[in-house]
């Protein structure tokens, strides 16, 4: 790091915020993290808000009383009352304490840019500097002799909060330095810190509408939780609502939310003001409340369940869709709810929905919205905000982010996965390494649509050219992928593909697993998910594995079934999460297994879907992943993920054309059960036409010239 990264929140001096930002970042051998109305301290006399905090491996801690005007005033009181705040603050991190010594360098400096001649006001003791001697004093201050890369992250995290927002659901006791937990441990302490990108997408607030964009683990959510609770902070009056796809999320946001508000302003949010509600919403009180709902009701129209919803606008998605879209076309006038709204998974939602997020908005319609540009691994990701919104009456759109990068976040390292279980993820979703079915171009089973995605999620072409048709070689970066998050294991410790002779074996090798894990490795049971990736039969397959476990006196439980809808990790007793694969989206943990992935190889429709299942449960792991199965669909999987191992988990591959592209949508688009059904039978008719024609029942002649000819080109073309 050589320079000085800027995050700016509000701190009502806007001059004196430029001129420092300007001299700070004109000043030759300087790093660090310059905050600007940043941190917030709780105190008795009520919320502190801090006009800038520069933290730096070279100087330690820099606080700065900005001065707008040429009244001083008693600065050298405002300066002792600043480092006696941050210094208890400070203090209570104990690893920055030695002894009675505060180990990083606290140093306040008064800054007055309008002010020529500051020297004459100087104390002794109580720095005060303009732009043109702000480079002597900070040289004035004594070095950070003692710091060291780890002493200055733990003091960037004491001053973001983040080292006790982001603390575990229950303390993590360790007692063997190399087990699991210990490695867990480490590895949750070295991302307790924000990089720049997330510091300025939790801190700078716009007018406005603002994009936050990244692959999975790349910290959306803590993100948007930190973002909605600095604005609560900021602004106690506003209305804000949080809302998201999985309902799994809300006890995460409203913990995270929680610890965030009572570490920066020592107080509870107000949960009437700050809303963490659900996107659909029903009847029955704040707890069922929802955005959707609360449109309706605010504006006096009917109001859609799911079972209405999908009478009238059809199924799965297009329900609510449906419902976003009738309410928007009969409404009238705006209802104006909310001064701030953030969406978490936008990705998951039709783009109506945003829209109506939009129209619930008081003007400067300040909203947030966050996606994954890979829950979708076809590509087929959100429009333009152009798109989605619409234009006004004169033909203008009514968001456009530009190239404005506060209003348009792209957050591209992975603090979740490795490198390995990472590029794993993706080999097996887009079928990288699948085998090519006979009469096909290509082996893959979907690509995105725009090769420069890769780049934006943070691969860089090793060998080769990206664009569609050539042969490319991707690979990710240190930058993108942090080595720390794969050197605490070696890499077939970190992903390994294990094959059964049958389900009973698998079953028995996951109990053992399971116990060695809470027994000997110190793992919590909280860091243990097991994923099945069909969700519709994961109850019943579960069932035999959670009576082994309670029978060895493991406590297990199906999140949303045994426990409530929006509870994934049981907090209050030890007890090991089961979960089909929609409600383990957002959530992680240390080790994950996934269980009868058998089931997502295959041919024809539905493959995509099967593998972006395997994708999501993949992700899920913030260390470990036990990929398991048995039968020749896993024997094709492991070969798969040998041909990565062999590339050395680099993606070697052939970028589909554009007609390569479309026939892999058709080839292995996902089917609802009535298009499944509709597929079934006209299979079931082909095989009669075969058998009828074997058995002489019916001749080729039989056959009028047309159809003859139709079905020699289609076979020819496809052997």
């Amino acid at each position: 790091m050589t320079k000085v990264n800027f995050t700016r929140g509000a701190n009502g001096k806007p001059v004196a915020t430029q001129a420092l930002e300007e001299a700070l970042a004109a000043i030759d051998g300087l790093s660090g993290e310059c905050f600007f109305g940043y941190p917030l301290i709780a105190t008795p006399e009520g919320k502190y808000f801090l006009d800038a905090t520069f933290v730096s491996p070279e100087k330690g801690v820099v606080l700065f009383d900005l001065i707008e005007g040429t009244d001083v005033g008693d600065y050298a009181a405002r300066q002792d009352d600043l480092a006696n705040k941050i210094d208890a603050k400070l203090r209570l991190h104990k690893e920055l304490v030695k002894g009675r010594r505060l180990i990083p360098i606290l140093q306040v400096i008064s800054f007055a840019p309008t002010i020529n001649d500051v020297k004459r006001l100087a104390q002794n003791g109580y720095p005060i500097a303009n732009d043109k001697s702000l480079a002597e004093v900070i040289a004035s201050i004594s070095s950070w002799d003692d710091s060291t890369e780890a002493l200055y992250r733990m003091a960037l995290s004491a001053v973001e909060s983040l080292s006790s927002i982001r603390k575990s659901r229950s303390k993590r006791e360790v007692s063997k330095p190399n087990s699991r937990g210990a490695k867990l441990k480490k590895l949750e302490d070295s991302i307790a810190t924000l990089d720049h990108r997330q510091n300025r997408a939790v801190i700078e607030t716009v007018d406005g509408v603002q994009r936050i964009r990244g692959l999975a683990g790349s910290g959306k959510t803590i993100v948007l939780a930190l973002k909605a609770a600095y604005l609560h902070t900021q602004h106690p009056d506003w209305r804000i609502a949080v809302t998201f796809h999985t309902r799994s999320l809300k006890g995460q946001f409203k913990r995270l939310i929680n610890n965030f508000c009572i570490e920066q302003s020592g107080e509870e949010p107000d949960w009437s003001k700050l809303r963490i509600i659900n996107a659909w919403g029903a009847p029955g009180g704040d707890e069922r409340d929802g955005v959707y709902y609360e449109f309706c009701r605010a504006t006096g129209q009917d109001f859609h369940d799911f079972r209405t919803a999908s009478a009238r606008f059809g199924g799965d998605a297009k329900a609510f869709e449906g419902a976003c879209q009738a309410a928007l076309g009969a409404l009238k006038s705006a209802p104006e709810l909310y001064d701030a709204v953030l969406v978490d998974e936008a990705q998951d939602f039709a783009p109506s929905f945003l829209r109506l997020c939009y129209s619930t908005l008081k003007s400067p319609k300040r909203l947030v919205y966050a996606y994954d540009e890979l829950q979708n691994l076809s590509g087929a990701s959100l429009p333009p905000p152009e798109d989605i919104f619409g234009i006004d009456t004169k033909g203008a759109p009514l968001v456009s982010l530009g190239d404005d990068t506060r209003r348009d976040v792209i957050l591209g390292k992975c603090y979740r996965n490795s490198r390995p279980v990472l590029v794993t993820a993706h080999a097996l979703g887009f079928g990288i390494y699948h085998d090519q079915p006979k009469g096909t171009e290509t082996g893959l089973v979907q690509m995105f649509d725009q090769p420069a995605l890769w780049k934006e999620i943070g691969y860089r072409v090793s060998q080769g050219t990206l664009a569609k048709g050539e042969c490319v070689v991707l690979e990710r970066t240190n930058e993108t992928s942090p080595e720390f998050l794969a050197d605490h294991s070696p890499i077939d410790d970190l992903v390994s593909f294990q094959q059964f002779n049958n389900e009973a074996e698998q079953n028995a090798w996951l109990v053992d697993q399971i116990k060695k894990n809470i027994e000997e490795d110190e793992l919590r049971h909280d860091d243990i998910i097991v994923i099945h990736p069909d969700p519709v039969s994961a109850r019943t397959r579960f069932g035999p594995i959670r009576k082994t476990l309670f029978d060895c006196g493991i406590q297990s439980h199906l999140a949303g079934v045994d426990t409530l809808a929006d509870v994934f990790f049981k907090t209050e007793t030890p007890s090991v999460t089961f979960t089909g694969i929609y409600r383990a989206k957002g959530n992680e943990a240390g080790m994950v297994y996934v269980i009868n992935v058998q089931d997502c190889d295959g041919a024809g429709a539905g493959l995509a879907n099967l593998r972006n299942r395997l994708f999501t449960a993949i992700t899920r792991s913030k260390a470990w992943v036990r990929v398991i199965g048995h039968g020749e669909g896993m024997s094709h999987l492991i070969q798969e993920f040998q041909r990565l191992k062999q590339n050395d988990f680099r993606l070697c591959f052939t970028y589909p054309t554009d007609s390569v592209l479309g026939k892999l949508r058709i080839a292995y688009r996902d089917l609802s059960p009535h298009e499944k059904r509709r597929l079934e039978q006209k299979k079931g008719r082909a095989v009669e036409l075969v058998d009828a024609l074997e058995r002489g029942e019916l001749t080729p002649d039989d056959l009028d010239e047309e159809t003859k000819q139709k079905l020699l080109r289609l076979l020819r073309d496809s052997v």
